[in-house]
């Protein structure tokens, strides 16, 4: 199978690697607009050439749609108008802009909406590794809009990078990684902000910092170019959810004040059933 891959960061550049790992590439075309990103790319043997977007497109089989999802939603109908017979996915994480934008395309159905739920706080080229998406989950959003073929492929694909397949409507997607993704990097940013606000002593930080606050705070070192374009096309299902943590904050904040600790027993202990949920 012949791929191109538009978008040579963290995701796209670990597909690249799993693709080659797991034998399913015998040539990989990746496009980057950042000559230096496609220098780095290229050194690092994650990508077989770089080549213009109709180029790589033309030469494919399947397209891999990899950037940050502001340019994926803009390049996103130019894509498809340039396919014949070729696949294409994206990678993003959000899912109704995507599919939104795609409704009335007449090549939809060569058309994919997939969401592999990995990642990491790093970004660029050298932010690819090995083994990213293993035993993670794949999301396939309204796989009903798909040809059976082009999913058939897809599916194929993610199975051989021994992720687990799930399938839902892109609206409850974006709701959902609102929840369990978006608002754990708001939570982190926000927390990092606290702490150099009000920590003055940045060495003092990092001497008493240990594995419980680097964890809490480690998505915080995610790009702004990354995230803030996830916020801005899921805003409605994250201020919901703002919403609700800051209910949680303030419920919390008005215990302290009351000195009523066993309330604050009592939401640790609600808390703790996460624990069911996540093993």
């Amino acid at each position: 199978m012949k791929v191109a891959i538009i978008g040579l960061g963290l995701i796209g550049g670990s597909f690249a690697i799993a693709l080659k790992e797991n034998e399913m590439a015998n040539h990989i075309c990746g496009v980057e607009k950042n000559e230096s990103i496609s220098k780095e790319a290229m050194q690092l043997n994650l990508v077989d050439e770089i080549v213009s977007m109709d180029e790589a497109i033309r030469k494919s089989d399947l397209v891999v749609l990899a950037t940050p999802v502001d340019v994926m939603v803009k390049i996103l109908p130019t894509i498809m108008d340039m396919v014949d017979q070729q696949v294409v996915i994206d990678l993003g994480s959000t899912k109704r802009p995507m599919v939104d934008i795609l409704k009335e395309h007449p090549l939809r159905k060569q058309y994919v909406a997939c969401h592999p739920m990995a990642g990491t706080e790093f970004s660029g080229p050298s932010a690819a590794i090995p083994n990213l998406y293993k035993n993670k989950r794949c999301v396939i959003c309204n796989k009903e809009e798909s040809d059976p073929a082009a999913l058939t492929l897809v599916e194929k694909v993610i199975k051989q990078m021994e992720m687990k397949l799930l399938y839902m409507s892109a609206e409850d997607h974006d709701m959902h990684t609102a929840y369990i993704s978006h608002i754990s990097h708001i939570s982190s940013f926000a927390l990092a902000l606290t702490v150099l606000e009000k920590e003055e002593d940045v060495d003092k930080i990092f001497e008493l910092a240990s594995g419980g606050f680097g964890s809490t705070v480690r998505l915080a070192k995610s790009s702004p170019d990354t995230w803030t374009p996830i916020f801005k096309q899921n805003r409605d299902n994250l201020l919901d959810v703002v919403d609700e943590h800051i209910n949680a904050l303030s419920q919390f904040r008005s215990y302290l004040i009351k000195n009523n600790f066993d309330g604050i027993y009592a939401m640790i202990e609600e808390a703790n059933k996460i624990k069911k949920i996540l093993k």
